[in-house]
């Protein structure tokens, strides 16, 4: 029998960093204005040091495809995990949506090309399916894909950072740099923003569910998770930095992204160089989505075993034992999404999809921090080869201030807190898609309470 095999701690690295990691991450957040710089570092300290420390002090505790399903249902129950396990898996299949949607224009950019209505609507279903099928086999068949994925990133983000300071020591600075700039002014427009970076600070805990590729899980997790976690505050800070002084503010919104920065910082909407950074730009798209694809996987089918999600998402191959069941469900949602897409009023589809999948995906850690609390109080007994150095008030804050902050970020990207008619246009979608979502959800946990009965 072929030996499996297995991650050393430079692949695990380097795997953190394509899951947590978003090339595309600082363009939007640069639309705040210099302020973005204050959010930045108060949000690596105050949500991505406690949010580390708490996946590494777990993740070696309870090894498993569980992740944080396994966390919560261990702390609160069967009822609480399968929410988690609901709103987790359902963020993916919309975020997929998301990126399928942009595929074309990568494309087009790529080619030169203008993709007709039924082959932009082929391109985003292949895009989908592709991601599907090579989910169903290992994550360590897979590891060249997440390992050039990670590299293509950190290229991406340190070109237009490099390239920003470039233009701006050239040409001058595009955002005069003053102290009152650079404070938050907490107004509906900066803080609408910090769901955003904390989006792209999340997802060590899926490195936890590769933990069976692993050479040595209990000492690999923590170490890739700090290392990472330094290597993407680094790059995070450096390439909004760049952009931040080199396109005016003006020019960026929460649409920009990573091409968006490259054609302002160039002057060009084409060219060898704007089709290669295009043709890697998708190539991280692919990365992204297969390493989040894998972890959010093995968690749905963990958690289907043990009854808490739809018997479906239960199913593996009979060659690998791969969770295909998960992964086809995954296709079929966000195929449904994007043919469903031209039916819906003409808005920037892709934040549409985006903020719905972040609505989910952030009401998923609402319990992992009380329940690291609750786990460091009545399981003490079980190993932690890991562990956390707090303990009284100090713990408490690492778990109340990221829940703090969950909450924020919730309320600011579901809720229509200004009755304007963009803004109502904008929100309603978002806060109608998360109810119907919720909803589902608690219908799905009525069924299983019934069939238990």
């Amino acid at each position: 029998m072929e030996k499996k095999k297995k991650f050393s701690l430079f692949t695990a690295v380097l795997s953190v960093i394509c899951v947590v990691f978003v090339a595309e991450a600082a363009a939007p957040v640069a639309a705040i204005g210099n302020s973005q710089f204050f959010w930045w570092l108060f949000l690596l300290l105050a949500f991505l040091l406690p949010y580390g420390l708490v996946s590494a002090e777990l993740g070696t505790a309870y090894i498993g495809d569980g992740g944080i399903y396994d966390w919560v249902t261990k702390a609160f129950g069967h009822r609480w995990g399968a929410r988690v396990s609901w709103y987790y898996w359902i963020n993916f299949p919309l975020w997929l949506a998301s990126l399928a949607v942009m595929t074309p224009s990568l494309l087009t950019m790529i080619t030169g090309k203008t993709f007709p209505f039924w082959l932009s609507l082929l391109l985003q279903l292949a895009f989908i399916w592709l991601i599907i099928w090579i989910s169903f086999y290992p994550v360590s068949d897979s590891i060249w894909i997440l390992n050039g994925a990670a590299v293509i990133k950190m290229l991406l983000a340190i070109l237009v950072g490099g390239l920003g300071l470039y233009v701006a020591f050239s040409k001058g600075m595009a955002n005069q740099m003053t102290l009152k700039s650079l404070l938050p002014s907490f107004d509906l427009n900066s803080l609408s923003y910090i769901s955003v970076i904390i989006f792209n600070l999340l997802g060590f805990e899926v490195i936890c569910t590769f933990a069976d590729d692993m050479e040595n899980p209990k000492k690999q997790i923590p170490q890739s998770i700090i290392v990472a976690g330094l290597v993407i505050a680094a790059i995070y800070i450096f390439s909004a930095f760049g952009i931040g002084v080199a396109i005016p503010v003006d020019k960026i919104s929460t649409s920009s992204g990573m091409m968006d920065s490259f054609k302002l910082l160039t002057g060009s909407s084409g060219g060898w160089f704007i089709m290669a950074m295009a043709f890697l730009f998708l190539l991280t798209l692919f990365g992204n989505m297969l390493s989040w694809s894998l972890g959010v996987n093995n968690t749905a089918c963990y958690a289907a075993e043990q009854g808490d999600m739809p018997r479906f998402f239960a199913k593996r191959s009979a060659k690998n034992d791969m969770p295909i069941g998960s992964a086809l469900a995954n296709g079929f949602v966000a195929s449904f999404v994007v043919v469903l897409a031209p039916l819906l009023p003409n808005q920037d589809l892709f934040w549409a999809f985006f903020s719905l999948n972040l609505v989910m995906f952030l009401l998923s850690y609402i319990p992992v921090f009380p329940a690291f609390y609750r786990l460091r109080k009545t399981d003490s007994a079980t190993p932690r080869p890991f562990k956390v150095a707090a303990s009284g008030w100090l713990l408490k804050v690492l778990v109340i201030v990221p829940m703090i902050l969950i909450f924020i970020s919730l309320i600011f990207t579901a809720l229509p807190l200004s009755l304007d008619a963009q803004t109502l246009a904008e929100k309603l979608p978002v806060t109608i898609g998360s109810v119907v979502f919720i909803l589902l959800g608690e219908v799905l946990l009525l069924v299983k309470k019934i069939k238990k009965n």
